[in-house]
């Protein structure tokens, strides 16, 4: 209650219970502030924008630094993935609204940190089937408990779905596992485990406003034509030490990531990519402790990330592999130091800053030689600053900070919009300074957030796609831009099982000096691709005989699709219902499930295509769709979690 951050928790009760797990958006749509699309393109991944951070993306997570069990998504260049991420086996979720560079560096317009389920209990074995409109289907194997003062978790899903509209089918299977073994007392040692195998990720593409009239539900011809899609596997591997004594408490992580990536995009030339990745690091943090005077808390940490990338490009005839037209490696080095101290003057009163340096190389050598040597280095130096007030309250506090963020360019936003490789030396980093003053107030039934923002931007990187690359994206510094918002959140908790969720964000996000390559002004325009205000109501009731039920509304406010603010996309209002219930007897629980997506049949889009060419902006939702399964467990004793 006391950081002076505006952060949002979810358990594992709003991402498991009756819910698909298509992607974050189904637990994370009650956080305000956080604007999330494109729940059902698996070759896109999730669109998700905090404070307006990430909006830009064309695939993957920007500007949002994305940690499963205290490890990276993210990757040196800033870019995160979720389609390793796995909901099934996630206990909470927490999400850091607004910059944090200070701390975690490159990237960290937001932080959004998943927590696997691991033990505490004893052990139990636990199945799901579930299957739905669309070709939904979801099978899960789930095991879990203690053993002596081991912990252990281990998850294993297959998830299928054909689509609302053609040429989108996905296929997955995942392996989570997470193990907990103390040293002593005092030290631990934990160990992760993942493996992601998506070997077929269809994409239909963008189309335009007459193409959606006409049916919704199509797929963008060029997008057949050269099977538009991607496969992936992906394994990741890690360990996390943890000393937690009264001098000071120390955490160590080191991880491995690989991952084999291929696409079609919808183009001939260059149009397969072929991506093999290797990423690994290292970090630690340390709290000191008794050590320090009263009053005083200090942290300090290092972070050391690597990435090293096989990028090939073949033409696309038609959906087969021809001619090799690119091969570069790509390695891209993140090292950062950092600090933060806090001193607390009295019961009421503390502040806190932080300090931290960072340094980001990229370094490509070019194996295609047949069009010039596109070889080069860049490198990207940042210092973040961050500092906060705290005044504590019997039931709340009152806090004021400032904090900075930067974005480098990914390697992929690096792309010289010539076709050629090498790096576009025209991109410079994104850099943010945010202003905030915020108040928490809780009492037994009541949770109350609000906070209000300001964050001035130098340099937005901005997406854009050209004719003769339909399909893929390329990016441009816009000079200035400034945002504005306020959040803010209201839970109240009845005595009688039922529960209360709101969330609602306005923001008003524009250029103030931005003049593109084509000599267009769009100074005063608003961002593309965000709305002015978005907000959730969700009823909740449980009831004592074991019945579940969850209401919820998510409204989405008229955005524009271009700088230009020249097309409207309108607003909409989606209702959602999941019932379940559980049957307890003895050692076994079963809890059938249903849920609706969409109760009302609302059209609207699925996801937005910034600046696409010809007017390709949209990607139709499906209309209402209905789903259901049952969730079987067993446990080797009568006592509950």
């Amino acid at each position: 209650r006391e950081v002076a951050r505006s952060i949002s928790v979810v358990n594992a009760d709003r991402i498991q219970r009756a819910t698909q797990q298509l992607g974050l958006d189904e637990s994370l749509a009650v956080v305000p502030g956080l604007y999330m699309q494109n729940r059902y393109n698996f070759a896109q991944d999730l669109r998700v924008s905090l404070r307006g951070f990430g909006a830009r993306s064309a695939f993957g997570i920007r500007g949002i630094r994305v940690f499963v069990d205290g490890i990276p998504e993210t990757l040196p260049d800033g870019q995160a993935n979720v389609d390793g991420i796995d909901l099934g086996s996630a206990r909470s979720i927490e999400v850091l609204r607004g910059p944090a560079s200070s701390l975690y560096g490159n990237a960290s317009g937001g932080v959004i940190a998943v927590e696997s389920q691991l033990g505490d209990a004893p052990p139990f074995v636990e199945g799901t089937v579930a299957g739905g409109e669309h070709g939904y289907q979801r099978y899960q194997l789930k095991a879990g408990g203690s053993l002596g003062s081991n912990d252990y978790m281990l998850n294993i899903a297959r998830q299928e779905l054909d689509g609302y509209r053609d040429h989108s089918e996905m296929r997955g299977t995942m392996v989570n596992g997470k193990y907990r073994l103390p040293i002593n007392d005092d030290d631990k040692l934990t160990f992760v485990v993942n493996h992601t195998d998506q070997p077929q990720a269809q994409d239909p593409g963008g189309i335009n406003a007459a193409q959606v009239a006409l049916d919704r539900s199509s797929a963008r011809a060029q997008n057949l034509q050269f099977d538009g899609g991607e496969d992936l596997s992906q394994q990741r591997i890690g360990v996390v030490y943890e000393r937690d004594r009264p001098g000071g408490a120390l955490m160590v992580r080191n991880y491995y990531v690989w991952r084999d990536f291929a696409n079609k995009l919808p183009f001939t030339g260059g149009g397969q990519v072929d991506l093999d990745r290797f990423f690994w690091g290292v970090g630690a943090q340390y709290e000191l402790g008794e050590m320090l005077p009263d009053g005083f808390d200090l942290t300090v940490g290092f972070d050391v990330d690597r990435q090293d990338d096989t990028r090939l490009r073949f033409d696309n005839n038609d959906g087969v592999r021809g001619a090799l037209v690119f091969d570069q490696l790509e390695r891209v080095d993140g090292n950062g130091l950092y600090a933060q101290a806090g001193y607390r003057f009295n019961d009421a009163w503390s502040i806190l800053a932080g300090l931290r340096y960072d340094e980001v190389t990229f370094d490509i050598t070019d194996r295609f030689l047949a069009d010039g040597d596109d070889s080069g280095k860049l490198d990207f130096t940042e210092t973040s600053p961050s500092i906060s007030l705290n005044y504590s309250l019997d039931r709340g506090v009152v806090f004021a900070s400032y904090s900075s963020s930067f974005e480098t360019p990914t390697t992929t936003e690096l792309a010289n919009p010539d076709g050629s490789g090498g790096f576009n030396r025209a991109l410079s980093p994104q850099t943010a300074d945010n202003y905030e003053l915020g108040y928490r107030w809780a009492n037994d039934a009541i949770y109350f957030d609000v906070a209000a923002f300001r964050i001035d931007l130098e340099g937005e990187l901005v997406p854009f796609e050209l004719a003769a690359f339909p399909g893929r994206t390329f990016y441009s510094n816009a000079g200035r831009s400034e945002r504005n918002g306020v959040e803010t959140a209201l839970n109240w908790t009845g005595d009688n099982g039922f529960s209360v969720d709101v969330a609602y964000t306005w923001s008003d996000f524009e250029f103030e000096e931005f003049v593109d390559d084509n000599g267009n002004d769009f100074g005063g325009n608003r961002l593309p691709g965000l709305p002015r205000q978005f907000g959730y109501l969700g009823v909740n009731y449980r009831g004592s005989g074991g019945f579940n039920a969850v209401a919820e509304a998510v409204y989405s406010g008229d955005l524009f699709a271009n700088n230009a603010n020249s097309v409207e996309v309108p607003s909409y209002t989606l209702v959602n219902l999941r019932l379940s219930h559980d049957f307890r007897n003895g050692r076994w629980s079963i809890r059938p499930f249903l849920g609706v997506n969409n109760l009302f049949d609302e059209e609207y889009n699925s996801n937005i295509r910034i600046n696409a060419f010809g007017a390709r902006y949209f990607e139709p939702a499906p209309l209402r769709a209905f789903y259901a399964g049952v969730v079987v467990n067993y446990r080797t004793s009568d006592s509950q979690q």
